[in-house]
């Protein structure tokens, strides 16, 4: 039997899987916890991989391994190879303003043109320009710039710290894939590269593409302050492969490395998803995306029009509350999920006209990251524990409809919607989102579709073909749409986007 490994170092764990290259079975797997917050040291990362990979069984009989990883984090490198400063996450948004000014400096319709997207305070451009802006003696340090699988890549492989890796701090060594790198605003989906231009109007200095471990740092002449941006490879191009590790990692020489990808390429990846198929995904944050032959150039923002794992294109909504809206409204009613579920299977479609606007940490789309959630509607017949309960979900949901709306005004065609995330399992998600969404709604077995889709990215780097894994699903809500609840939503959510 030959096994590869597949891992998602994701905002809050990092999880392993290893499975049967053959039949895509699941032999064993492992998870560590993150530490909380929107800044994170990524040394906690590098501490969870090596828990979760002793966890699984180790990597002694594994032939191959890639990396999915959370996007847009910045991982800021010094010369010698030491992380200048915390990681700061997707989900950060002190970089709002940043994200302002480089819109405001190109123009949202040219970003759009040249990154398939406009900034917002997610994306790694708005967050080198905040260091940039708020400090400059940091980014003044700055060698290299990688995205969190782009530096776990690179510390699997054996670089970093010359006190802490075996190979020492080559910094053209670092690699990444597309789908990654298309989430930086300084990625062109129509040359399928790196837009220089852009990524020195973030940072203020310039960058170029690492040349691999075995370039000379100093060849080609370019001034010594320029900075380093990890190797594109393609979907089934290897890394490399490892050396042996004794320390925070335990790794054998020999395994083959993939290049990594983006959580969401990577769950789209796991799950096989193909032309009609849109995943919505509720985890810390919700996302709505499609498979497509093009990429999208959305200059309204709404959109990314990011690139996939496979060689294709991947537009995406992403909202910032999603799973976390149903824990702070079950906290709020003392109850658990199975609790919540059953209160809001007690309320009727419309929650009797109570509507949460979920922007609780701030929202992404719409683009509002100093907003908060607001609860309305309330009457003194309609305040009931049921309704407040429903809302929740009904929110959660609604918000991932006006999702599908937009990826759906950039050309996106459904056929079904796969909801995934371990949201989708609640009974109560379930029958809501047969009333919110206007398409069939499917849901997928349980399973881990990052780590999975780093799985296939694996398989596929070790055979040069991609595997194809059967799908389980386990349940297909009869649709039962209900427009009141999206009537009702879009009013308030109209209320919160003007600051009323």
């Amino acid at each position: 039997m030959t096994l590869i490994a597949g891992v998602d170092s994701s905002t809050q764990s990092c999880k392993v899987v290893i499975r049967d290259l053959e039949s895509g079975e699941l032999v064993r797997s492992g998870r560590a916890g993150h530490p909380d917050g929107t800044e994170v040291d990524p040394a906690a990362w590098w501490k969870a991989l090596g828990e979760a990979i002793a966890e699984a069984g180790g990597l002694d009989d594994v032939a191959a391994i890639s990396i999915g990883g959370q996007q847009h984090g910045m991982v800021v490198l010094d010369a010698d190879g030491h992380v200048i400063r915390d990681a700061l996450l997707w989900n950060d948004t002190r970089s709002a303003d940043a994200a302002t000014a480089l819109t405001q400096e190109v123009g949202a319709a040219a970003y759009a043109s040249r990154a398939g997207l406009v900034p917002v305070a997610s994306f790694t451009a708005t967050k080198l320009r905040w260091l940039r802006d708020a400090e400059p003696q940091n980014a003044a340090r700055v060698a290299a710039v990688a995205l969190p699988h782009d530096w776990l890549t690179w510390r699997l492989l054996g670089y970093g710290p010359a006190d802490e890796s075996p190979l020492g701090p080559q910094l053209d060594a670092l690699v990444t894939d597309r789908s990654d790198a298309s989430g930086t605003a300084y990625w062109s989906p129509d040359d399928n590269g790196y837009d220089l231009a852009l990524f020195e109007l973030a940072l203020g200095r310039a960058g170029r593409e690492a040349r691999g471990a075995d370039a000379a740092t100093d060849e080609g002449g370019e001034a010594s302050d320029t900075v380093v941006l990890p190797r594109l490879l393609g979907p089934a191009e290897s890394a490399g492969t490892t050396v042996e590790q004794s320390g925070v990692v335990r790794v054998r020489a020999g395994v083959i490395v993939g290049p990594g990808a983006g959580d969401n390429a990577g769950a789209a990846l796991g799950l096989g998803a193909a032309s009609g198929d849109v995943v919505i995904s509720l985890g810390t944050s919700g996302t709505v995306f499609a498979v497509t032959d093009g990429s999208a150039h959305d200059t309204s923002g709404a959109v990314a029009g990011f690139a996939d794992a496979s060689g294709r294109f991947l537009p995406l909504v992403a909202t910032l509350n999603a799973a976390r809206v149903l824990g702070s409204i079950a906290d709020l009613l003392d109850v658990d999920f199975d609790g919540l579920a059953d209160l809001a299977l007690r309320a009727p479609a419309g929650s009797e006209g109570v509507v949460l606007v979920p922007y609780f940490e701030g929202e992404r789309t719409p683009n509002l990251p100093n907003a908060k959630a607001s609860l309305h509607g309330l009457s003194i017949a309609s305040t009931r524990r049921e309704n407040i309960a429903r809302s929740a979900v009904e929110g959660m949901l609604t918000g991932l409809a006006a999702g599908l709306d937009a990826v759906r005004a950039v050309g996106v065609r459904e056929r079904r919607l796969l909801l995934v995330g371990g949201a989708a399992l609640n009974p109560a998600v379930q029958a809501v989102a047969a009333q919110v969404f206007d398409a069939p709604v499917v849901i997928p077995a349980p399973g881990e579709y990052v780590a999975d889709g780093a799985a296939v990215q694996a398989a596929w780097v070790l055979t040069g073909s991609r595997p194809e894994w059967p799908l389980d699903v386990v349940a297909r809500p009869e649709p039962d749409h209900r427009p009141v609840i999206r009537e009702q939503y879009d009013r308030y959510a109209a209320l919160a986007a003007s600051g009323s």
